[in-house]
């Protein structure tokens, strides 16, 4: 007998990737009490439900989710101060709902500094901290205060300190895992409106200052923000280049003894004589994924423009859905890329999105 599938919205409306099947019933929460009362309610009846926030981190199958998807809507700021390393500082709250890029740009317009370099980036406040979001040498372990969780076992909610996250390289205590709900994140902030230092090195250049150096944080914004809609990385509904979940593979990092034997096979593809872009990293070298893909021979808008999924016209790290792909496109599109970068290099490329009810093959 065939199980029936959800018939419900789709929740591709719901994904910036456009992609997504039926789930059998939706429920907004419009503010944090809201979000506790449906998560326990759904959990004490049973019910299996799927948060999305911002839906810029979901790959979602084209059979949709057999269960309610509780869409997270809170989107409350509050700015305080608190005690850090024995001194007064700036700290801003936001509901795990919040537009990331809003919170941003409301801590920037208050005269603080610290999460500049984090503009643009699509979702919501309360997923950052899961998969320690970050871009252009910042990450959200550097500013994170605490996060409000919802225990799902007891129903209680707790603040936690960033030791209790484990945070590392894009993961988190609680990536892939659903035992907790984050209802808020604390961040602190730079009280003297400067940025975090400019550790990348693109955004020194663009900046006219020395790595490591700080500068005014409305600035470093407003040139983040240019670069990453140069690559199709900063939400447009009518640009089908940033129908994407964002940057899609994670940077590899590679052990220091198998470092010598990649750089043998990219050295045997590419020539001897290119740079190859590497960043020190825990456990050992950070290389880039969206520089193997291209070398692997996946260029921008690989396969070609009739392909309903391909990789960004702008950046080879996001995969796209050019308005009529399907979930199993995407991933088809996902998997070759993935097995190419192996066979050339024998690197293996690991997703950054959260797969629901699909995986690559």
């Amino acid at each position: 007998m065939s199980i029936p599938h959800p018939i419900g919205p789709r929740l591709a409306e719901f994904t910036t990737l456009r992609l997504g099947g039926p789930a059998r019933a939706v429920r907004r929460c419009p503010d944090t009490a809201a979000l506790i009362d449906a998560v326990v309610d759904s959990d004490r009846a049973g019910e299996p439900i799927l948060l999305i926030g911002g839906g810029s981190n979901l790959v979602i199958s084209d059979d949709g989710f057999d269960g309610t998807a509780v869409l997270i809507e809170g989107a409350g700021i509050e700015f305080g101060t608190d005690l850090r390393d024995g001194e007064t500082a700036p700290y801003v709250e936001a509901e795990a709902g919040t537009d990331w890029d809003a919170l941003v740009a409301a801590t920037v317009e208050q005269g603080y500094g610290g999460l500049e370099c984090l503009s643009g980036i699509p979702g919501a406040a309360g997923t950052t901290p899961v998969q320690n979001v970050g871009a252009y040498g910042v990450e959200v372990a550097d500013m994170l205060r605490s996060v409000r969780l919802l225990d799902r076992a007891n129903g209680e909610v707790t603040e936690v300190a960033p030791e209790w996250l484990r945070l590392a390289y894009r993961t988190s205590r609680l990536k892939g895992r659903d035992d907790h709900v984050v209802l808020s994140v604390s961040f602190w902030l730079k009280p003297d409106g400067r940025s975090a230092p400019i550790r990348y090195r693109e955004l020194a250049r663009e900046l006219g200052v020395a790595e490591g150096e700080s500068t005014d944080a409305a600035a470093a914004r407003e040139r983040v923000l240019a670069l990453r809609r140069g690559k199709g990385m900063v939400l447009d509904a009518g640009d089908h280049d940033t129908w994407s979940a964002g940057s899609f593979f994670t940077n590899p990092i590679v052990g220091e003894t198998d470092l010598p034997g990649v750089l043998d096979r990219i050295a045997a593809r590419v020539g001897a004589e290119t740079t190859v872009p590497q960043f020190p990293a825990d456990g050992g070298v950070k290389l880039s994924a969206g520089w193997l893909i291209e070398r692997a021979g996946f260029t921008r808008g690989y396969p070609g423009e009739e392909a309903p999924a391909r990789l960004s016209t702008k950046h080879t790290l996001a995969l796209t859905n050019r308005g009529a792909a399907t979930t199993a496109e995407l991933l088809a599109l996902a998997t070759t890329v993935r097995d190419g970068v192996r066979e050339a290099f024998g690197v293996t490329l690991h997703p950054e999105p959260v797969f629901v009810g699909c995986e690559l093959g």
